[in-house]
């Protein structure tokens, strides 16, 4: 993307700021679910954390630095750096507060995010330069709106596509046949319900050779033959998401990742298979369905991995849904480590693969597959215990598991979803 750097500040500035190309720089930040505080030590999260109007600000000012987009003087003025005019410094000051707040105006103005209040109040030039109006800045939280994870979703998704050499993509493909427009293998004889896209030339093949060569053409209902192409299915799916604590831990956040993609898989299903349907589950101490446009917000918490809930609700939701193919797709990087018990409460176990949850988990596996659904499992670690728990899962449900990074879970997953080739873990 190229950008614009000006030498001195103008009016018009913000106005020719690419709010995409910000927005996309912006991705990580948007999405960003770790926790806030520290739970060990008993700090409770604050959902609003990183979510203030200062936060915004500072996220946008560090994407100009990025991409070169500030002029020479602000740059001094926020290496701190004074020119000898403190005149013109508190000018650059308010100049670069100044085109903040244009910013965050059009990002709302076009739809991409959404404020619980106006970005101009408090005033901007106090925002950059401290204060009481800084400090009320932190009390005004933004969301990501629709229109904004949708675009994230559809930029993903395209580097995803061209990471797999991939400029378009149709409807899933099956080994059956069936009638329609597109002539892709041989026509047979015509049968009620078909779509009528007759083959005229073996019709009036068919005719002839009963009847022979005479005009008019002697034409009977066995004699019309159809042209035949790939049967193409419609597909429910739920996307399970493990959200328990170890999805940040280790330096790593594996969760904002995985969430990227799921907006990808949304804004596919949504434009390429209009009759599909795509479902979010997440599953941590415990688990529930989530809407679509709740996913871009949603963070990390609580703390453990009950897989058999998350297994459990998701195979409830597709009970419901009347579609050909049927299959949850599980994201986790953790050991089931928590249990509905029939009472309702919740026994868990961090410290290793416990055999009561297990036998629930693979209980649930195996329900799965009684309810011919297909479990595709997406693990973001490689303990060996792991590895072998994943195993099992693919051997009840004959579905696949696939090891990968939160680098490389994009393209595995896409691969997966749109060929549905088999691939084989060591």
């Amino acid at each position: 993307m190229r950008f614009t750097t000006y030498s001195k500040y103008v009016a018009g500035m913000a106005d020719q700021v690419n709010l995409q190309a910000l927005l996309d720089q912006l991705g990580d930040f948007l999405l960003q679910s770790g926790f806030a505080g520290n739970p060990w030590w008993g700090e409770p999260p604050d959902p609003d954390a990183g979510r203030s109007l200062d936060d915004l600000r500072q996220a946008i000012l560090q994407a100009l630095m990025d991409s070169g987009q500030l002029t020479p003087d602000m740059l001094k003025a926020l290496r701190g750096e004074s020119s000898g005019d403190d005149e013109r410094d508190a000018e650059t000051l308010r100049s670069l507060a100044d085109l903040l707040d244009r910013i965050v105006q059009r990002l709302v103005d076009e739809g991409y995010l959404k404020l619980d209040a106006p970005p101009g109040e408090p005033g901007p030039a106090q925002q950059t330069t401290g204060g009481q109006e800084r400090e009320a800045a932190r009390t005004v939280h933004f969301d990501l709106s629709e229109k904004g994870a949708d675009f994230l979703g559809y930029k993903t998704l395209k580097e995803l596509l061209g990471a797999l050499g991939r400029s378009a993509v149709g409807a899933h493909e099956t080994t059956h046949l069936d009638t329609s427009n597109e002539a892709e293998a041989a026509s047979r004889p015509y049968e009620f319900g078909d779509v009528l896209n007759l083959d005229v030339p073996a019709t009036l093949k068919s005719a002839i050779a009963r009847h022979g060569l005479g005009v008019p053409i002697d034409l009977d209902y066995q004699d019309l033959m159809v042209v035949q192409s790939e049967y193409r299915s419609s597909a429910a799916t739920v996307l399970m998401l493990d959200c328990s604590h170890s999805m940040i831990l280790y330096g790593e956040d594996r969760f904002t990742p995985a969430k990227k993609v799921a907006l990808a898989l949304t804004h596919l299903i949504r434009t390429q298979y209009p009759g599909d349907s795509l479902r979010v589950v997440l599953f941590h101490d415990t688990a529930e369905e989530i809407p679509l446009a709740a996913l871009a917000n949603v963070k990390v918490g609580p703390y453990h991995t009950n897989t058999a809930e998350g297994l459990a609700l998701a195979r409830r939701i597709l009970a419901g849904q009347r579609k050909d193919m049927k299959q949850i797709i599980m994201i986790t990087d953790g050991k089931p480590s928590a249990l509905t018990l029939p009472n309702g409460k919740i026994y868990v176990n961090s410290g290793g693969l416990d055999p009561t949850i297990l036998k629930a988990t693979f209980a649930e596996v195996a329900a799965c597959r009684r309810s011919n659904i297909l479990i595709n499992t997406f693990m973001l670690a490689r303990d060996r215990p792991l590895v072998d728990f994943v195993k099992q899962v693919s051997r009840i449900c004959h579905g696949k598991a696939y090891f990968a990074n939160p680098m490389t879970l994009g393209q595995f997953l896409l691969m997966d979803f749109l060929k549905g080739k088999t691939r084989r873990v060591a």
